[in-house]
């Protein structure tokens, strides 16, 4: 489950790959064909997805999507597709429920900044072309075609735990533990 944001980057590149070639040998304009099909198919995915989660999730679809969760709020089951997502998850007044909830994000690029108590155990899982990641003042981690993968300290052992799955292009995530 955690490799399938890489899979799907991978998959991408692979039938983009295989598209320009068989263009460039029959010598036929693939993009005549393919950018009307990728557009009706988009038509269909943004119509059908908010169906195809689960109940207790939430799902979320736009272009630029700046998700803003400060303050007192319910921290639910997230999805969030967007060619941009600028977003900031507050943490630390959220009411946050007993188990593990997830979020995801899925587009180009995202910015990401977390806060998160101390008692909140925090779990991600980035696949990206290009990621990085800051926790905490520690180093900048910088990944290139790699999946990243961060707990924060006893996260398993926590009662409450939050869960971000995010596949992109490009990534930025900051956290900080408050």
């Amino acid at each position: 489950m955690r490799n399938q944001g890489m899979a799907l980057i991978g998959a991408l590149l692979m039938v983009a790959g295989i598209l320009l070639l068989l263009g460039s040998l029959f010598d036929i304009n693939l993009w005549a064909v393919c950018f009307p099909l990728g557009l009706i198919l988009l038509g269909v995915f943004v119509l059908f997805r908010p169906r195809m989660v689960g109940p207790d999730t939430t799902s979320h679809i736009a272009f630029v999507d700046e998700a803003e969760r400060s303050g007192p709020w319910a921290l639910t089951n997230e999805e969030h597709w967007a060619f941009v997502l600028d977003g900031t998850f507050d943490l630390t007044k959220a009411d946050i429920p007993s188990g593990e909830t997830l979020i995801r994000a899925f587009g180009f690029v995202n910015d990401v900044d977390i806060l998160v108590p101390a008692d909140v155990g925090l779990a991600l899982d980035l696949a990206s072309f290009v990621t990085s990641l800051k926790a905490n003042g520690d180093a900048e981690e910088d990944s290139f075609l790699a999946p990243v993968s961060w707990r924060s300290d006893g996260y398993k052992g926590m009662e409450r735990r939050v869960r971000f799955e995010m596949t992109q292009f490009v990534g930025d995530v900051k956290v900080r533990t408050i």
